[in-house]
């Protein structure tokens, strides 16, 4: 990540933005974030137990993902962001203490969002994490689309060098089929920016999807996680 020093209007600009496990779960929503954070317009961050989810739910939801493609997931990720998993302790539990959770189950999402000293707080969930609880924290909970609209919004080029990745990193992936998998998950707004800005005004009806860029329950192969900083690694991660 850029020294924010170096540019104070810059880091202004950027946000510390843990992702919930039901974000890093979809492909397409994985990789937009994961190359914004490459283009360094956003800090990524996640801990150990929000990657256990994400990578449980692949196993036992995406045929061929087997707890190898699990670890390798997992490796390829901390390996291109080695800053970006952070473990809540005991205090950020602590700060928490007299806060009640719509899901109770989500509150080390929360702890973590506090360990990372997080400003954005992306989950498809936005309801278990009411503005009355996270405001207080200084954190803003939004959706994928809510995030992704925003930064395409206010750093296009970067978005389209990050889309450019996306595309690159899937065998027969097209603009037009990553941009209808961000619709298909959920993230119709950015996809209508995104298609505007690649000047596809209607993408066909029935446009080819590559394999990886399907709903997690269609995938038939490990996806490929996260930016590369080289070919070997990309090559590791599949």
């Amino acid at each position: 990540m850029t020294n924010p020093g170096d540019d104070a209007s810059k880091a202004d600009l950027i946000r510390v933005v843990l992702a919930d496990a039901n974000v890093l779960y979809s492909r397409v929503l994985r990789d937009y974030l994961l190359y914004a954070a490459d283009q360094e317009i956003i800090a990524i961050t996640w801990s150990p137990q929000i990657l256990a989810e994400t990578t449980d739910h692949l196993t036992r939801n995406v045929a061929g993902f087997d707890n190898a493609a699990a670890q390798r997931l997992v490796r390829a990720m901390n390996h291109a962001f080695p800053y970006a998993e952070i473990n809540p302790g005991p205090e950020h539990l602590q700060m928490l203490a007299e806060v009640s959770l719509p899901d109770e189950n989500d509150r080390h999402v929360l702890a973590a969002a506090l360990a990372a000293e997080a400003t954005v707080l992306c989950t498809s969930n936005t309801k278990d994490f009411p503005a009355s609880i996270a405001d207080p924290f200084g954190i803003d909970v939004v959706t994928p689309d809510q995030l992704l609209s925003r930064l395409v919004d206010e750093f296009q080029p970067q978005m389209l060098a990050a889309h450019q990745k996306a595309v690159a990193s899937l065998n027969g992936a097209t603009d037009e089929s990553t941009v209808r998998a961000l619709g298909r998950a959920g993230a119709s707004k950015t996809a209508a920016l995104m298609a505007r800005l690649l000047g596809i005004d209607k993408p066909p009806h029935r446009a080819h999807i590559a394999e990886d860029q399907r709903p997690s329950t269609e995938k038939s192969h490990t996806p490929n996680p996260a930016p590369r900083r080289d070919e070997r690694e990309r090559s590791d991660a599949r």
